[in-house]
C-alpha cells in the first residue's frame, strides 16, 4: 500500500491533505511508519524497524499496524 503522492508529513507526526484540507497528528511511531510508506517501505521494512527499535513483540506491532492500515485507508490516504 502506498500513500498518496500529495500527503504530507512531517517529522512531528502532523499529516496535511491538500485535496481535501484536512490534517491529522500522528505519535511519533505512526509518523516514522508514514514516512517509511512514502519511502516505498512494504510490510517487512517497517516490521524489522519497528521490532528493532522498540521493546515490542510480533502479535501486537501486526494488530496495530493492521489497525493503521485501515485508518489511513478510511480517510483516503492511500493510493488503491
Amino acid at each position: 500500500m502506498k500513500i498518496k503522492k500529495n500527503i504530507a508529513v512531517s517529522e512531528t507526526g502532523f499529516v496535511f491533505d491538500p485535496t481535501t484540507g484536512d490534517s491529522y497528528s500522528l505519535n511519533p511511531i505512526g509518523a516514522e511508519i508514514m514516512t517509511l510508506m512514502k519511502e516505498g517501505k512494504e510490510l517487512p521494512d517497517i516490521q524489522k524497524f519497528v521490532l528493532d527499535k522498540y521493546d515490542v513483540d510480533k502479535a501486537t506491532f501486526e494488530k496495530s499496524y493492521l489497525d493503521f492500515m485501515n485508518m489511513i485507508r478510511q480517510f483516503h490516504l492511500t493510493e488503491e
